[in-house]
């Protein structure tokens, strides 16, 4: 197809623009008609059958229903699930009008389940209330909800534009107010531009985040139309996101990838047990913390884990069917029966989804207050898309309702739409028609998901949210490289560029909690607490002037209903900025290249020695076709367990165990961890090589248990080094060790392992042992001990002393660089001075670092003069020190000359001092 002129654009005009017609949509249509408005609802399919309600539902999770339950019971109960970080104004919404929204659904022709009285029959999921209310005909409820639209006095006041997808929101380039949005038709191309007096937000989840284990990119838990449309225009047009690294995952079932249901089953006696037979779930079915203590089943050898139905009456197995296979997913009796299982007879196996944001179902959104408001003016946010948390389809209809209502007061804008914005859009939707051969949407998008499942699903680190973030950012250049020829592949690569937006905002807002909350949600290995003192707190994210994501922690507002446990006092914001990643490569020039290093093991100048009769080098012998190598593939596609492998492992093909090895570290079954390190003193070192890495690659995920623990202390007398580094490595991250064990391997006679057991003596903050291998005769080592002691957690310059008047300039410069972290008092600061004067401009730079810790009137002036070292990065050096000492006038100054240096660092750097 052609790329239509932007001023070609077919014009509409709207009071109220809801953007998405589904549950939320619909209703803050419907509202906003009822008051008067002239709505326009947008559809990127078709309103009949559009969003996650349109298969029906089975039951509501919220219903607060008088008699039954009580509002303020309610949002303590969220507030619990949430672990405390709630705006119960917006929960409290649902609390007290969710009653109202069940019966005027009724009045449409919904039908919710009754008693015999005539009472609804409110049925008790979660252990501290009922809350749950069945839907036995809910596969009618988007049937029913379209024919109010289609009312005739509904018709003349609500436009439906089916098959348009709007792409941006745009806004006032004078105030910031939302004024309408750019769109496209899916079907014909056409380029849409829409003016209105408010819009409403109402496009669903980011369902379509990470990848399902199926492979398939349409095979999500949630709808797969949910791409985060919402989610980016709303960060786009300025308005703040929160909680976006409290994450969606959900039970499921396993191989289905479709809800297991327990919310329909639990009332009929159904219930989560482990392959014992044994209930195992703790904590109550609102929260995350049941989804954590679901994966540790899962993960230990009690999994796999099953919803039992096996023990129930025929009469009751029979009633689940018939939710089951109609309302829930109609293709499920068939999934069941394909495989020959009869829930009569078969327990339903269950597994855990892929990632997703949801504001309904945890607590990742827009940020909006209790009448649905987003931080820009006139800008609203609605359902799944919002965050106020576990909201559900009955807080998705209140919430879209709150939104029409107070959407209504506006009128439509009549000044001009800003042309660049409209120009960024057209270029969004139309620019993959200008590279027809480029790579299609869905490469893309499988590629950028298996990173998402890859850096960014539970359990986080701060390493893999930060490879996450930059594999993001090339990801931006491959998306503008995308081709397409028609309408609809340009549908989904759009869809594409919001998938990598929410992608980022979910790693930037990982890295930036740091710590561990809301269970499996937000589960940092490397902050594995909770900290209410420091992260009581929102974590919100927007787009700043210059295009950056910025983070700002806005402390939790006084509850409106007391929970025990949490005792928000509201407060300041604390602005975060950019958040920080953490270094996981380096790479730069050399002034000489590095000398060549002695092979390990066995080869001529390496340690260790010969390995035997049986010692192989790599490729390891044997060939890769082996019979036995063969099976072994074939078996690591089924998954297998520690025992079907352990043949592999002890074969005497040491080309086998190595496979065996790599298939153990690709599976990683429950007894992984063991295997790896018994085979860390295996003869072949092939087979080491590929356990060291296995462990290397695995050491953020295995369970550090005490067999673990033993196996790698006994690799410590392993002669091969690289083993005893992995050893070391391993033992360290997953905090097995001690000083003393740790302080032993300081005479070991590989420098890299002594290095290894200075880092692991910096984790334990072992300062005498550390300060004891400053006289090793390894420069490097060395230098690790000057960077450990001042990493410690009680740093002091005394420690530094032999390093200080070390011989070799890298280990001074080391070490004056350090003292800016342990401090630098009276005669450190003279060394440092001194220093400044070094031939090597390495121990010139690190004296300039470690000056920032110093009294000003010593360092000031010595820093001053450094500003005109020869060697730029002495001069970045004293620049940055200075910056430390910027309340004094003459540090000012001094900095003042050098924002016209002619290094760009320098001169960069000096230009803070103003900021």
């Amino acid at each position: 197809m052609d790329i239509p002129a932007i001023g070609d654009a077919e014009e509409l005009s709207c009071d109220v623009l809801v953007i998405g017609g589904g549950t939320a949509g619909t209703m803050a249509a419907l509202t906003a008609a009822e008051r008067g408005a002239r709505v326009l609802l947008l559809e990127k399919a078709h309103v009949r059958h559009s969003g996650a309600l349109a298969m029906g539902m089975d039951g509501v999770n919220n219903a607060v229903v008088p008699g039954r339950a009580e509002p303020d019971d309610y949002v303590a109960e969220i507030t619990r699930a949430n672990d405390g970080i709630v705006d119960q104004s917006t929960v409290r919404q649902t609390a007290t009008r969710g009653f109202a929204m069940v019966q005027r659904l009724e009045s449409y022709g919904v039908k919710f389940e009754k008693d015999e009285h005539g009472e609804y029959a409110v049925r008790q999921v979660h252990r501290s209330g009922s809350y749950v209310l069945p839907m036995p005909e809910g596969k009618d409820v988007k049937k029913v909800l379209y024919r109010q639209l289609r009312r005739r006095e509904m018709r003349e006041r609500i436009r439906i534009e089916n098959r348009v997808m709007p792409v941006r929101v745009l806004t006032s380039p004078e105030d910031g107010r939302a004024i309408g949005a750019a769109a496209f038709n899916t079907r014909t191309g056409a380029f849409v531009t829409v003016r209105a007096g408010a819009v409403v937000l109402a496009t669903g989840p980011c369902g379509r985040l990470g990848l399902p284990a199926s492979g398939y990119l349409y095979g999500t838990y949630e709808n797969p139309t949910n791409a985060g449309d919402g989610y980016a225009m709303a960060y786009h047009a300025g308005a703040a996101l929160t909680g976006i690294e409290c994450f969606q995952i959900n039970p499921l079932i396993k191989d289905y990838n479709g809800p297991a249901c327990a919310y329909v089953a639990n009332p009929f006696g159904g219930y989560q047990v482990n392959r014992h037979g044994e209930r195992f779930v703790d904590s109550d079915y609102w929260s995350g913390q049941m989804m954590a203590e679901f994966a540790a089943e899962l993960a230990s050898d009690r999994g796999p884990v099953y919803l039992k139905l096996s023990h129930l009456p025929e009469e009751s197995v029979a009633s689940l069917e018939s939710i089951l296979h109609t309302t829930e997913r109609p293709t499920r009796g068939t999934f069941h029966a394909g495989r020959g299982h009869d829930y009569r007879t078969h327990d339903i196996e269950m597994h855990i989804s892929e990632i997703g944001l949801c504001g309904g179902h945890s607590a990742s959104g827009v940020r909006v207050d209790d009448h649905a408001r987003t931080t820009v003016p006139r800008l609203y946010a609605a359902g799944d898309l919002a965050s106020v948390p576990h909201n559900y389809m009955i807080g998705a209809f209140v919430f879209g309702d709150l939104a029409g209502g107070d959407a209504a007061r506006y009128t439509a804008y009549e000044g001009a739409l800003p042309a660049d914005q409209l120009a960024a859009a057209h270029e969004l939707i139309y620019r993959p028609l200008r590279n027809p051969e480029g790579p299609p949407q869905p490469q893309v998008e499988y590629k950028l998901r298996r990173f998402v499942n890859d850096y960014v699903a539970p359990p986080k680190t701060g390493a893999k949210l930060s490879l996450a973030v930059a594999a993001f950012d090339r990801m931006s250049g491959e998306i503008a490289e995308m081709g397409a020829r028609t309408a609809h592949e340009l549908m989904r690569c759009a869809e594409v560029s919001f998938i990598r937006d929410c992608a980022e905002m979910a790693a930037r807002s990982s890295l930036a909690r740091t710590e561990s909350r809301w269970g499996l949600y937000h589960e940092r290995l490397d902050h594995p607490e909770r900290d209410d003192t420091g992260w009581l707190h929102h974590l919100d994210l927007r787009k700043s002037a210059s295009g950056a994501m910025e983070f700002t922690a806005r402390p939790v507002e006084p509850y409106l209903v007391p929970v025990d446990g949490f005792a928000p006092a509201g407060g300041a914001e604390r602005h975060l900025g950019e958040v920080e990643l953490v270094q996981v490569a380096t790479a730069g020039p050399r002034e000489a290249a590095p000398a060549a290093r002695a092979q390990a093991s066995g080869a001529p100048g390496g340690a260790g020695g010969a390995d035997g009769p049986d010692a192989v080098s790599a490729p390891a012998r044997g060939s890769a076709s082996s019979p036995r190598i063969l099976e072994l593939l074939s078996l690591a596609e089924e998954s297998p367990d520690l025992a079907a492998l352990a043949p592999y492992l002890a074969d005497p093909d040491p080309a086998v165990r190595a496979a065996a090895v790599a298939a153990l570290g690709e599976t990683v079954p429950a007894g992984a961890g063991p295997a790896l390190a018994a085979r860390l003193a295996d003869a072949a070192p092939a087979v080491r090589a590929a356990a060291a890495a296995a462990l290397r690659e695995l050491v953020e995920v295995l369970p550090g248990g005490p067999e673990l623990g033993a196996g790698l202390r006994a690799a410590l007398a392993v002669p091969d080094p690289a083993v005893r580094s992995a050893a070391l490595e391993a033992l360290r991250a997953l905090r097995l060790g001690d000083a003393e064990l740790y302080a032993a391997s300081l005479a070991d006679a590989d420098p890299e392992v002594r290095i290894h057991a200075v880092r692991a003596l910096v984790s334990v903050d072992a300062v005498p042992e550390l300060a004891a291998a400053a006289a090793d005769p390894a420069r490097e080592v060395r230098v690790a001990v000057a960077k450990g002691l001042a990493s410690v957690h009680a740093p002091a310059p005394a420690p530094l002393d032999p390093l200080l008047a070390d011989a070799d300039p890298l280990v001074r410069g080391a070490a004056l660089g350090a003292l800016a972290s342990v401090g630098c008092p009276g005669g450190y600061a003279r060394t440092a001075v001194a220093a400044l004067a070094d031939a090597a401009w390495q121990v010139r730079a690190g004296a300039a670092a470690g000056l920032s810790a110093a009294a000003p009137d010593a360092a000031v002036p010595a820093l001053a003069k450094a500003l005109a070292d020869a060697n730029a990065d002495v001069r970045k050096a004293a620049v940055l020190a200075l910056l430390a000492h910027r309340d004094t006038p003459e540090a000012r100054a001094a900095l003042a000359t050098a924002v016209s240096d002619p290094d760009a660092d320098v001169r960069a750097y000096a230009g803070r001092a103003a900021v």
